[in-house]
């Protein structure tokens, strides 16, 4: 099978590979890559220094057709369409056929096309467990996004509306202020939000990697209130401020659950069904903005090189072998 893998730490380690076609087992679908979508993760994993020159293959969020089922495999059946984030531990899927448990797979929505559907479940699924199994978000309170026109900002945003929270997201360019009040934001700050925001807020939700945010994150949360951070190199971590107002602080990673094989992993199936259902019904809009065509390494070398930029809105799909 056609797959696209790095050898290196550079873009132009990316290269086009074959690769033998996987068989499933136990709870496995094998998946036919339509589209897949790429993320921070893909970047940061092809930048860590490596023991060996192997190839390697990136990629966790994708959206195809089942061809085949391990014999444990009760979810889902030959010829469905899915959608998912797949496992950080496993190969991922920027290659034409692609192992994945069926406990983190999702339906895709029906009124998304392929790449439509690969933009949403890596950053759906962040947002959804930040909000209700890390900070257990209450409806009516105020919630805090720093990173709002990224790719999980802009689920993120319409998917805490949808949990009742109002929602005041950063941004700094004029494109990402137009971004995230298309996406539903309430109010939009910039990056000096420390000083545009008047009143304390009840949850933060940490979005992307800027430095400097602890001093005014300690200010602005609300006592006895939650932050939730998916990046883990935020400096200075001056906590005082955090731990006199008894805030809770938690992180979260969507690949926790697969890669420890949690009792709870088949959360994901379900919160990837809810969520299906929301973009079926207009709940929910996409966030797909650009796409390249087809999934090969000279596409997604421009892919990285574009994630790198720090200028992505929304999400960048590649999509058809």
């Amino acid at each position: 099978m056609k797959a696209v893998a790095h050898t290196g730490k550079d873009i132009a380690s990316l290269a086009d590979i074959e690769l033998p076609k996987p068989a499933p087992s136990g709870r496995d679908l094998l998946v036919k890559v339509a589209a897949v979508s790429v993320n921070p993760v893909d970047t940061k994993r092809r930048a860590v220094e490596r023991k060996d020159s192997s190839p390697t293959v990136l990629g966790w969020d994708a959206a195809g057709t089942v061809v085949a089922t391990g014999k444990e495999v009760s979810l889902f059946s030959e010829g469905d369409a899915v959608y998912y984030a797949g496992d950080v531990t496993r190969p991922g899927c920027n290659s034409e056929y692609h192992l994945v448990d069926e406990r983190i797979v999702g339906r895709k929505p029906k009124k998304l096309d392929f790449a439509q559907a690969a933009a949403i479940p890596l950053t759906a699924i962040t947002a959804w467990e930040c909000y209700f199994d890390r900070l257990k978000v209450e409806k009516g309170k105020t919630l805090l996004i720093i990173g709002g026109a990224g790719g999980v900002g802009s689920i993120g945003i319409q998917i805490a509306k949808i949990a009742g929270l109002r929602v005041i997201a950063t941004a700094s360019r004029p494109e990402s202020v137009d971004w995230v009040r298309k996406m539903g934001a309430d109010e939009v700050v910039g990056r000096d939000f420390g000083s545009q925001i008047k009143n304390p807020v009840h949850y933060i939700a940490v979005f992307n990697d800027l430095d400097g945010h602890w001093p005014a994150i300690g200010e602005l949360i609300a006592p006895q209130g939650g932050i939730v951070s998916i990046v883990g190199n935020l400096k200075p971590l001056a906590m005082d401020a955090v731990r006199a107002k008894s805030a809770t602080l938690c992180w979260e990673l969507m690949f926790t659950r697969p890669r420890f094989q949690t009792p709870d992993m088949i959360e994901q199936h379900k919160l990837l069904d809810q969520v299906a259902d929301w973009l079926d019904s207009g709940k929910l809009k996409g966030t797909l903005t650009q796409t390249l065509s087809p999934i090969n390494a000279a596409n997604l070398r421009k892919a990285h090189q574009k994630l790198e930029s720090g200028t992505m809105i929304g999400k960048l799909v590649l999509k058809d072998w």
